[in-house]
């Protein structure tokens, strides 16, 4: 029955794709939906932050040959004006694209470093309840010895906004500790209209950029900023941590890859096959070999030589760890 509603429903995916890596990343996002999800019969939307005075440089696809790969794979590339982030917060892109979108009709975000390993049809979303990401870990607040701490800092935010912290609270962990408070990473969220979505969170993420609460004064909100506001944004839209069933996203159907050298060390086989198998027809090679990491990581063999040098089964618990050892390889790339 999940199956068939699923499959049911009609929306769109946007990721955004602009010069420099980000470009690479959203072809090789398109060709692995392609690839791996052929019932999806939705839209494909690429948006493209335009040039202006928030950025010092044109921000736009900048190879031909990436804008015309996208098209022969039926994705659109769309634009949209930068007027609160730009290049000073280029993960502000995810909020200000969201306008650039069709009002009223269901659309899910990923971030460009994604693959789509599974079909993406198959994924019970319920676009009433949104939610993002939880494959993340505890990089935000980062509470000082003699300052607020978890709940404090959390519920300024919350009394803010007028939302109701208790509600969001995962009871089953300790008070104090990082997961007990709604916190998502933003490398994926869906909701039934990106207006609606898109306006809640631009108006979350200002606020709280330009009038934080007074418990946020020794917080970094760059890069964290849309991972503070998105949670928020979940929560007043009446969804939250469960609304997904587990196992779909970061899990069978996509990887939150982030960097090449990372893939290859930690993720499964399956996802790096899926890279591999995807990168390898010519058109394809030929256009992503103007990306080094790729070139190196994929086509030279690097990735299997970072890929040796790990068990993923005993993987380092930090992820600096494993940084480090790529590094000190010598096979460290982004």
């Amino acid at each position: 029955m999940a199956r068939k509603a699923a499959r049911s429903a009609s929306f769109n995916i946007v990721i955004v794709g602009q010069s420099g890596r980000l470009q690479y990343e959203a072809l090789l996002f398109v060709a692995s939906l392609r690839q791996c999800a052929p019932a999806f019969k939705g839209r494909v939307l690429v948006a493209e932050p335009q040039p202006g005075p928030l950025w010092s440089s044109d921000p736009r696809i900048n190879k031909p040959d990436v804008r015309d790969s996208l098209a022969a794979l039926g994705a659109q590339i769309i634009p949209f004006e930068s007027r609160h982030f730009g290049g000073s917060y280029p993960y502000g892109n995810k909020i200000e694209a969201l306008f650039a979108l069709p009002a009223d009709e269901p659309f899910v975000f990923f971030d460009s470093d994604t693959l789509i390993t599974g079909e993406i049809s198959d994924v019970p979303f319920d676009f009433a309840r949104p939610s993002a990401s939880l494959r993340r870990t505890g990089t935000w607040p980062q509470p000082e010895l003699y300052g607020p701490g978890y709940t404090d800092i959390w519920k300024s935010l919350y009394d803010k906004f007028g939302l109701d912290i208790q509600s969001s609270l995962d009871l089953s962990q300790p008070d104090e500790f990082w997961a007990r408070y709604l916190y998502f990473n933003a490398g994926y969220f869906y909701y039934r209209c990106p207006h609606l979505f898109g306006q809640r969170f631009l108006d979350y993420a200002l606020a709280i950029r330009d009038d934080p609460p007074p418990e946020l004064v020794c917080q970094s909100l760059d890069p964290w900023l849309d991972q503070v506001a998105l949670p928020l944004v979940i929560h007043a839209l009446g969804g939250g941590r469960n609304a997904l069933p587990a196992g779909f996203l970061d899990g069978s159907v996509s990887c939150h890859y982030r960097l090449f050298p990372m893939l290859y060390a930690r993720e499964s086989d399956a996802v790096v096959q899926v890279l591999e198998t995807v990168s390898a027809p010519n058109k394809i090679k030929k256009v992503l070999k103007g990306s080094d990491p790729i070139k190196r990581m994929v086509y030279q063999g690097r990735g299997q030589k970072v890929r040796a040098l790990f068990d993923r089964n005993n993987l380092p618990r930090r992820e600096q760890a494993i940084r480090n050892r790529i590094k000190s390889e010598g096979f460290w790339m982004r």
